[in-house]
């Protein structure tokens, strides 16, 4: 299928209005389901040409205006629409197939119960797979749906039902909203519906997560319950849908969805276990993240997807603040300190870096848009906003918003429109503003220096920064802290002559800061002392990035995290931290030789924390860690006989599949994966049972995972779940052959299993730690690869364009060839042994 154009979808948008979209689905099939669309639409020039999109179909029979189109009109995943009136109804019936790649219609088959679900996952330009549209955000229409299936189903989607029966779903109207906002959820669900501010709200689950979603279905109505009531006493416009369901589904590509009506979830986060503070946190964020994009996403919508940041960036922001002040977790911007935020920093410095509100003629398709869907669009958006709302203050802010919303609302828009929104409440120079936050790519850095002991912030950089600055005497007590502004010209802080300061101590700002030798002392000797957790989460990122820009010896890294990590309070700092630095260095920095030392120092704090009880806030997260890192098989062996942790502590399902993969890669018999698989046999059990397959250390197991993975057809679920395992820490002698093999064979899976899959196969990127030859050859091969697929002319985007590689995964490699480079200069200050 093409991807739609920018100059393509400008036209469209120039020539059409959409009116409505009556949509009939019959999902009684097995192998494929049946689509009829019937759309009118207007156009502004008579006897005009222009397509709409079917993709993947099997078959496609068109009228339009009842005349039927010659069967040579469909092409390429189009129709060509011919002698256009004034006034038009178009009329595609078409029989489309099921996916399993999470682009399109996808059919699970729960293996817990043999129970089928299917579900419209849209999104970009995929809503096409599932019925005919103009598949581009500017042309909004009413959507009017229908679905035949299983009368033993329940059947959700944008609009409220208003008729069931005998195997028929009639919904009501939706308001306006675009194509790739469409979305329908069919099968056996288990539901927990209530009733809130006179609107029917409903949560959603497979029947064989029932008692997951009963257990938490009071903390999931309180959250949501919360959360509406405030973005509605927030925002001048009201909730502008009829419902609002939200669908734990199988085999989402995205975290969550945000379809008006109709919200829909990775199912991984209906937890089978305890959840880490950390984990909790981010179900509450992404609920709340969610929600806020039923005004910004659904009600009012970009008009092109280079101001995805519109519907993106708010969602995020909106989403930590929101879950903290109306939920109760209060520690949200902790967990983005330390977990989203720094995956901002690491994607602007990337080669593929672009600005937060990108230029429109560089999203030259839909393909290159995907690309931006990146943490540029989330993390560093997120961080921008709250620079901003720090910098004009947060009621100007939410008036600038709500004048926004209120202009805007069901329509389209851009950033000129948000800026003249905020023009309306502000006298600040919001525009001169966003012209270096918005329109301009990277990050600033803020270093502290002295000048006679007087510490000196001076920022390297274009951007104006309103942060907190604290100082500290040296027993790691609080002397004071500033809020200061800084820009052009250092500033020097009189007050804090002598001391150890942290600068951006409240993470006000996104920027990359470095200290002076003096406070860095400081930092090492008193890091887990210090009073605000949100320092030591900032503190702890700043340790990471120094180390992953050569500035701090990785030895180093890990003497803090000795020093330190174990005597952490936070749980959100605590798993953070040490997510980082499996992540970012354990994973990518550390020589294969220094492997069993550096692990053995995350396996030695997470013993630590263990030994306190295991009844604390941190108590999850570091048992998640020690079951990745320890050596000690005794341990695990004893965690699966007993059923138990520790007295009192049953062992979860997804802790036990970590156990038993570490087992394997310690040289435990793979049978135990088969008698754990016998007493899980849930999704989350087969998954969990591929992981380990692939993580077990023998030729044969290799072969057959990279069978399954790159020769067969995984769903994406399994795909991830295979790659995972199989690029295993310590096997790198048993891998080595298929870092050219995966060069070979990605650009292949890519094209065949379409966006979402080589956005997938991307982060299969193999990152491990490997011998410096293997890491040269990695680059060379993927850099030979991407060279080989370029025709020499680059896209407005300046990426060229990918004959051999897919956009999607070129973008992606990009990314990760940039990150193995770095990587490579860290390493290639060490001597492997």
């Amino acid at each position: 299928m093409t991807s739609l154009s920018l100059s393509e979808s400008r036209q469209r948008a120039t020539l059409l209005d959409v009116t409505s979209y009556d949509v009939h689905l019959d999902l009684t099939g097995m192998e494929h389901f049946g689509s009829r669309s019937t759309i009118r639409f207007t156009a502004r020039e008579t006897g005009a040409e222009t397509f709409v999109e079917i993709a993947d179909a099997l078959s496609v029979r068109a009228t339009l205006n009842g005349v039927e189109l010659p069967a040579g009109a469909w092409a390429d995943g189009r129709v060509t629409l011919t002698d256009l009136a004034e006034h038009n109804e178009l009329v595609v019936d078409a029989t489309l197939p099921y996916v399993t790649n999470g682009d399109g219609m996808h059919r699970f088959v729960d293996p817990a119960d043999g129970e089928t679900y299917v579900s419209a996952y849209c999104g970009m330009d995929i809503a096409s797979r599932v019925f005919a549209c103009f598949d581009q955000p500017d042309l909004k229409a009413t959507v009017t749906l229908t679905v035949d299936a299983d009368p033993r189903w329940t059947v959700l989607a944008n609009g409220q039902c208003r008729l069931s029966g005998e195997g028929h779903w009639s919904f009501a109207t939706t308001p306006p909203i675009s194509p790739y906002l469409f979305v329908v959820c069919a099968g056996p669900w288990h539901s927990v519906a209530f009733e809130h501010r006179g609107l029917p709200f409903g949560w959603h689950a497979r029947q064989s997560l029932a008692t997951e979603l009963d257990r938490d279905a009071d903390e999931l109505r309180r959250i949501t319950t919360s959360c509406f009531d405030h973005f509605t006493a927030t925002f001048d416009e009201p909730y502008a849908f009829d419902s609002y369901d939200q669908v734990m589904v199988p085999g989402l590509n995205w975290g969550a969805m945000e379809m008006p009506g109709c919200i829909t979830f990775d199912d991984g986060l209906l937890f089978r276990g305890t959840p880490s503070a950390m984990q909790a946190q981010h179900r509450a964020m992404v609920i709340a993240h969610e929600m806020a994009h039923m005004w910004f996403g659904d009600l009012v919508t970009m008009k092109w997807w280079e101001d995805s940041w519109l519907s993106e960036s708010f969602a995020d922001y909106m989403g930590y603040q929101v879950a903290g002040a109306a939920a109760g977790f209060t520690d949200g911007w902790i967990a983005c300190a330390v977990n989203s935020k720094p995956s901002g920093y690491r994607a602007d410095e990337r080669r593929s870096t672009h600005p937060v509100a990108e230029d429109a003629e560089a999203m030259v398709d839909v393909d290159t848009a995907f690309g931006n869907f990146d943490m540029i669009t989330y993390a560093k958006g997120n961080a921008v906003l709250r620079q901003l709302v720090t910098w004009l203050g947060e009621d100007t802010f939410v008036a600038g918003a709500n004048a926004y919303l209120t202009r805007h609302g069901f329509g389209n828009a851009e950033l000129a429109d948000f800026l003249e929104a905020l023009d309306s409440v502000s006298d600040r120079d919001v525009r001169a503003w966003a012209q270096v936050w918005l329109r301009q790519s990277g990050f600033d850095t803020i270093l502290v220096s002295r000048d006679g002991g007087v510490p000196v912030l001076t920022c390297e950089g274009g951007r104006p920064h309103r942060l907190t600055v604290t100082g500290y005497a040296d027993s790691g007590e609080v002397v004071g802290s500033r809020l200061v502004d800084l820009a052009d010209e250092p500033v020097p802080l009189p007050e804090f002559a002598g001391l150890a300061v942290v600068a951006n101590s409240g993470d006000e700002t996104f920027a990359r800061v470095r200290l002076d030798p003096q406070s860095w002392a400081f930092v090492v000797d008193r890091l887990s002392h210090l009073e605000d957790p949100l320092t030591r989460a900032v503190l702890w990122h700043t340790a990471v990035d120094m180390t992953r820009t050569g500035d701090l010896p990785v030895p180093d890294v890990f003497a803090l995290v000795a020093a330190h990590l174990a005597a952490e309070p936070h749980p959100m700092v605590f798993e953070g931290a040490l997510v980082l630095v499996r992540e970012q260095v354990l994973a990518r920095l550390v020589a294969p030789a220094q492997l069993e030392e550096a692990a053995g120092v995350v396996s030695s704090v997470a013993t630590m924390v263990l030994a306190d009880g295991w009844d604390g806030p941190r108590a999850v997260a570091a048992a998640q860690a020690l079951a990745a890192t320890t050596t000690d098989v005794a341990l695990l062996e004893e965690w699966l006989s007993s059923g138990e942790t520790a007295p009192g502590h049953p062992l979860d399902p997804d802790l036990r599949w970590s156990a038993v993969r570490r087992l394997v890669e310690l040289g435990a018999d793979p049978s135990v994966i088969d008698h754990t698989l016998e007493q899980d046999s849930s999704a989350s059990g087969e998954i969990g049972a591929l992981r380990a397959r692939a993580a077990v250390p023998t030729p044969e197991a290799k072969a057959a995972a990279w069978a399954l993975a790159y020769e067969g057809e995984p769903s994406n679920r399994e795909f991830r779940a295979v790659n995972d395992g199989f690029w295993t820490a310590g096997q790198h002698d048993l891998v080595d052959a298929y870092l050219d093999r995966y060069v070979e064979a990605g650009p292949k899976v890519a094209r065949r299993r379409g966006q979402a899959f080589s956005k997938g196969v991307g982060h299969s990127f193999p990152v491990l730690p490997l011998p410096l030859p293997a890491m040269e050859r990695l680059r060379d091969g993927v850099t030979g690869a991407l060279a080989d697929s370029t025709d020499g002319v680059p896209t407005a985007a300046g990426v060229p364009t990918a004959a051999g590689v897919p956009t999607v995964l070129h973008r992606e490699w990009s990314d990760r060839l940039d990150d193995l480079t770095l990587a490579l200069h860290v390493r290639s200050r060490t001597v492997d042994s």
